[in-house]
């Protein structure tokens, strides 16, 4: 029997797709998206995006030349279903119907488990999830947020803070247990977490909630004026999302939020017709100022769980790929922080071998794997 494992972990601004033998990579690829793309469905739910985005996967595996009788198990990057411990689930009519529900917030991720269900359904073979962003290891005075209707959630890149969190403890010599850790993941979203114990005891929301603003999110923004906003008629439902998360952040400030050419912008370098950067819309001085303000936030983030963690901090993680910018945004973070611990980078985040890890980990031992 073949021990192929397909991994599928949609996102924002683009799709991951890996397919692995055994722990041989046989192809990863990144399809991202222009902003006119997933134009269509802009004010729908995710879920409409699902055949698109399968066909898409399928597509990628026949160009790849990865027969579908390959695959032994499918696994995609876990979406917002029901709060959850940390673990591998497999998919099923439960699951299924939470994500094409969103019953805790629309995101790509939902369609994680949605594709890697349409795709291994037919061949008889198991569909999993791992480590989803609703992973909730929360202290309860974490959940606080002054409105008791609306208390915090635990939202964030599980997945992978938790593998750089593992990683960072093995460089220290030191189990993951037995650390303290400040986790920054940052990609169309961001994530800053606190890790104590093996678990995160308190994280920002990154899908619409608080925290910093992002490259397509707005994070924390002041409630009175936001509650006049969705109150003044000017704006509708929907519209408020879409500032919220979409159009939000980096997007709202500079017309893109991809900061690559964000930085060939502020290098004065030409850019290709509809990047959305234009310069009378935002200066390249005022650009940089952009990413400078995400890093100032960042910082402030980290800074406010260092009290969660009283002071006593192993480690400060960056990752994702904004860990990447070791120009602008990594080392104003680091000048803010580094005062606390040690800074350790681990860019990008190898999140489709830790699923097949996961998915592995799943075929070699049956029960391991989590009914939802």
């Amino acid at each position: 029997m073949s021990d192929g494992i397909l991994v599928v972990n949609p996102g924002s601004t683009s799709d991951e797709i890996a397919f692995f033998q055994g722990e041989k990579q046989i192809f990863h690829s990144v399809v991202r998206y222009a902003s006119g793309d997933l134009k269509a469905f802009e004010k729908k739910k995710v879920t409409a995006q699902l055949q698109f985005r399968q066909e898409l996967v399928v597509k990628t595996l026949s160009e790849r030349a990865v027969a579908l009788c390959e695959i032994r198990a499918v696994i995609g990057r876990g979406g917002l279903v029901r709060p959850l411990a940390s673990g591998t689930y497999v998919v099923n009519e439960k699951m299924l119907q939470d994500l094409r529900q969103g019953v805790m917030g629309d995101h790509p991720s939902n369609l994680g488990g949605l594709i890697a269900y349409e795709i291994a359904h037919p061949l008889g073979v198991p569909a999993f999830i791992a480590d989803p962003v609703v992973v909730d290891e929360m202290e309860p005075l974490a959940r606080y947020s002054g409105m008791p209707e609306n208390p915090r959630l635990s939202i964030f890149h599980a997945l992978n803070q938790k593998r750089v969190a593992r990683l960072a403890a093995a460089k220290l010599g030191k189990a993951y247990e037995d650390c303290r850790f400040i986790v920054m993941h940052g990609g169309g979203g961001i994530s800053v977490g606190a890790h104590q114990g093996g678990r995160v005891v308190d994280v920002n929301n990154a899908l619409d909630g608080d925290g910093p603003f992002t490259p397509q999110r707005s994070g924390g923004v002041p409630s009175g004026a936001l509650a006049r906003m969705c109150f003044s008629g000017s704006y509708t439902l929907d519209d408020i999302k879409l500032k919220l998360k979409g159009h939000g952040g980096l997007a709202a400030y500079t017309g893109t939020s991809d900061i690559v050419a964000i930085k060939k912008y502020i290098a004065g370098e030409e850019l290709p017709e509809g990047s959305g950067l234009d310069g009378r819309l935002v200066t390249r001085q005022a650009a940089r100022e952009c990413l400078e303000a995400m890093a100032y936030q960042i910082a402030k983030e980290i800074g406010a769980l260092a009290t969660v963690l009283q002071g006593k901090v192993d480690a400060i993680i960056l990752s994702g790929g904004i860990a990447y910018d070791e120009d602008i945004i990594v080392p104003a973070i680091k000048s803010r922080v580094g005062w606390m611990a040690p800074v350790m980078t681990f860019a990008g985040g190898d999140e489709m071998r830790a699923l097949r890890e996961a998915a592995a980990r799943a075929l070699k031992e049956p029960a391991s794997a989590k009914d939802y």
